[in-house]
């Protein structure tokens, strides 16, 4: 590791910058000034090391290109912002007085025996954490910083080009002006927020969702051509996996729910494709929309007189045949959901809305669907995640990637490269793109979409 000057000034700015912060911020709350200038220093001085100490300040090294040292910065941003986050909850005394009412009203397990029996009994699941979830992710962070070929036996550095190679460097001008507009519409939401107007909480919202749209325009001006395939494939497949099946779904449910005979035989057949795994749902839909002996085909010829186009040559069909097993493997699932969370919905309130004259689709929209939305809001979650994760088995027996890489998700574009195209590092790297996208997108649904469930009767 060698300190570069860039590296070295870029340091001292982090730490002025977050002593002159928080030093400026624990004045106004009454903490001692040399607490918090020395709390901000620190913070700001570690959160850098944060990532490039791992990285060994590669990104300023002699042979780091602009967009290495571009990232390298960002990553020092991040790691700054991340730890003088941290070190201001622990200066502001509110936030102290808040972590300890809540563990004043929090109870706790009494375990009475020896204090390492707990420990003890908790052994096995922590055995299995380490080595399948914890180890295999600090492999997956190495490996993203490396030149590793499948069966090969050594291994080479690459600082972070296995990321910054997937990165446009010929339009810059237009990505800052979208990370700009992102950024200005951010920080108008959470304005709004901080205001405590009540009225002011959908504009927040909608400036909120504003920004998601400008930060998904700004990553697909980013990428090379080759990624932003990927990158609007992965978006097409997943909206429409979790859009069309949420909205199948609780009106399967509502429907299914209704007081006839034989429901329960009926909601036990919607129910068991939740027990088929995403690759046999794959070959099932490979079998069904066979453009030569598939019964779909037949149907189409038989009913209408019409021949259905070969999916694995039409891009559009292809997707659509995605997301169309993709939505039948979750339809089980969320039916469960659904049809669980109608037995909550208050009779009186529907029965309250009829005697006002509101028809069934007025209390479905009225009444059904808003008890329902804490279900929604945890089904979008868990949608989404099948949709970027699980998808992989259904599109590999589907599809196989195709035509021409247009069903190519994320996840089945690091399979591609890491396993037939035996390039591990590049692999990595894209998993964690997937992740940290993944991660950041459930963080926002919390922040915006969670606000707005409501858990009561």
């Amino acid at each position: 590791m060698e300190l570069t000057l860039p590296a070295i000034a870029t340091l001292l700015a982090t730490t002025t910058f977050g002593a002159a912060l928080l030093g400026r911020l624990g004045r106004t709350v009454g903490r001692p000034p040399a607490l918090a200038y020395g709390a901000g220093a620190a913070a700001g001085l570690l959160g850098p090391l944060l990532f490039m100490l791992p990285l060994g300040f590669c990104t300023f090294g002699p042979e780091a290109t602009p967009a290495d040292t571009l990232l390298g910065y960002g990553l020092i941003a991040a790691g700054a912002a991340l730890v003088l986050r941290l070190a201001w909850t622990w200066l502001d005394p509110e936030a102290a007085r808040s972590r300890a009412e809540a563990a004043d009203t929090t109870t706790h397990g009494v375990f009475k025996g020896h204090p390492f029996l707990p420990w003890l009994l908790l052994a096995p699941t922590l055995v299995i954490l380490a080595l399948f979830l914890y180890w295999p992710a600090g492999r997956t962070l190495t490996l993203s910083t490396q030149l590793v070929r499948l069966g090969a036996p050594g291994q080479v550095d690459r600082c972070v080009t296995n990321f910054t190679e997937l990165i446009d460097p010929d339009r810059p001008g237009l990505a800052f002006f979208a990370l700009l507009v992102t950024l200005l519409l951010f920080a108008g939401a959470g304005w709004l927020r901080r205001a405590g107007d009540p009225g002011l909480e959908r504009r927040a919202a909608t400036l909120s969702t504003a920004g998601v749209a400008a930060l998904l325009f700004l990553l697909y001006l980013l990428w090379t051509a080759s990624y932003q395939r990927v990158y609007v494939v992965t978006l097409i497949i997943s909206a429409g996996t979790v859009l069309i099946g949420l909205a199948l779904s609780i009106a399967i449910a509502y429907l299914a729910y209704q007081p006839i005979r034989g429901a329960g035989i009926y909601r036990t057949f919607l129910i068991w494709p939740y027990a088929i795994s995403p690759p046999i749902a794959g070959l099932i839909f490979f079998v069904m929309f066979d453009p030569s002996n598939g019964i779909i085909e037949h149907w189409l010829q038989s009913l209408f007189g019409l021949d259905l186009p070969n999916y694995r040559q039409n891009a559009a069909l292809a997707q659509a045949v995605v997301i169309l097993a993709s939505v039948w493997k979750t339809l089980g699932y969320n039916l469960l959901f659904y049809i669980a969370g109608l037995q909550t919905v208050p009779n009186d309130q529907l029965e309250a809305a009829e005697l006002d004259g509101a028809n069934s689709w007025q209390r479905f929209r009225y009444v059904v669907i808003p008890a329902l939305s804490p279900i929604t809001f945890f089904l979008i979650v868990t949608n989404l995640t099948y949709a970027f994760f699980d998808t992989f088995g259904t599109i590999d027996y589907l599809t196989a990637g195709g035509p021409a890489g247009q069903t190519s998700v994320a996840m089945y574009e690091i399979y591609r490269i890491a396993i037939p195209g035996r390039d591990l590092g590049r692999g990595a790297a894209q998993s964690l793109i997937l992740f940290i996208g993944v991660v950041a997108l459930t963080m926002w649904q919390f922040r915006s979409t969670g606000r707005r469930v409501s858990y009561g009767s």
